[in-house]
């Protein structure tokens, strides 16, 4: 179990990133990042893109805000009583509906649903094992989803719901492999976990000798495992996983005790997870990275943001190239028709929307 510590951060209140750097190579678009103004302090790991103006975090302190016209204006939406919450992951299906978890040991680990906009929260699950700690939760639809735990007794722990997030229960273990020996997931952006079409869900770990990838094609019942080529550590593995269907996707990480570097840092599969392949240090992204997303209708095109920056792959993450250098957490794109919309965010209130 991982509590990621902030990443300190230049002082000052900005319109725009701090640092908008040319994508060198690969032949895209140039992309920066919109900072879009909060009013918070908050760190922000928990993000849900939902179209160009719908969005939402969650972070530090408990609290959740939302936007609803493209980051004009956010409202703290922050459930009654939760200010000693650490928010890691939000999961939205429209305006009014998300799902929310907290991380930590024991009962700190809670998932908080609302259907009205975040007017009123309703706890629906609460960790009452003293050894779990949830780390992130993703959703298949709007009614099935999956959230992931650090192991327990051996082996990793799948909560699953097949109502939206109103009622959840603890799945058995005995289709899981068991874990390495010291190897947990990073709640880092969300996206240890992700959830694919169908019932395909994938994970994500570090922390032991070396990194693995987790894959389930039936819910969560069965999972088959492959070691990754990345590095690994006390502090460093795979964070972030980004899906493009069920055969292609990108593993993005690094130490998150040296943001700077990126060695073994990132990977790609085209196979289904089934092997994957090393992207040379010198082509992969400019550090660790905490978060990556796939952009809709480019085929190839894939973003990743840690504290050190933010990278872009027009390749399908074979190589990537830094645009910017200001500190984010986490990125996710949503699909609005043919409108592609982006957000990232971060510490100190930092959310951002991706412009070209």
């Amino acid at each position: 179990m991982r509590i990621l510590r902030p990443t300190a951060l230049a002082a000052g209140v900005l319109l725009i990133s701090s640092l908008t750097l040319p994508a060198q190579g690969g032949g895209g678009p140039s992309y920066e990042w919109e900072l879009t103004p909060t009013g918070s302090a908050s760190q922000f790991r928990g993000l849900a893109a939902v179209s160009a103006d719908v969005a939402w975090v969650a972070g530090s302190k408990g609290q959740i805000l939302r936007t609803v016209n493209g980051g004009k204006n956010w409202a703290n939406v922050s459930p009654a009583g939760a200010e000693t919450l650490l928010f890691r992951d939000i999961e939205a299906f429209d305006s009014e509906r998300a799902v929310a978890l907290s991380i930590g040991p024991g009962e700190d680990s809670r998932v908080l649903r609302t259907a009205d906009g975040g007017k009123t929260w309703t706890e629906t699950f609460k960790n009452l094992d003293p050894v779990a700690f949830y780390d992130c939760l993703d959703f298949n639809d709007s009614r099935h989803g999956l959230a992931l735990s650090d192991p327990v007794d051996g082996k990793f722990r799948i909560l699953e719901t097949h109502d939206g997030g109103k009622k959840w229960s603890v799945q058995s273990t005995k289709g899981m492999p068991a874990a390495l020996p010291g190897e947990f997931a990073f709640a880092a952006s969300g996206t240890c976990l992700v959830a694919g079409p169908g019932r395909m869900a994938w994970f994500a770990t570090g922390g032991a000798d070396r990194p693995r990838v987790f894959r389930t094609y039936d819910g969560g019942r069965n999972w088959k495992v492959t070691d990754s080529p990345m590095g690994s550590g006390a502090a460093a593995g795979i964070f972030s996983l980004a899906l493009r269907g069920p055969l292609h996707a990108v593993a993005v990480g690094g130490d998150f005790l040296k943001p700077d570097d990126a060695v073994k840092a990132a990977s790609v599969t085209r196979d289904g997870g089934k092997t994957w392949k090393l992207v040379p240090d010198d082509q992969a992204p400019a550090g660790y990275r905490s978060g990556s997303a796939f952009l809709p209708h480019t085929g190839q095109t894939v973003v990743a943001v840690g504290p050190s920056g933010s990278d872009v792959s027009y390749d399908g993450g074979e190589s990537w190239h830094q645009f910017d250098e200001g500190s984010f957490d986490s990125v996710e794109c949503a699909r609005t028709g043919w409108r592609t919309a982006c957000w990232a965010s971060g510490i100190n209130g930092r959310v951002a929307k991706l412009v070209r």
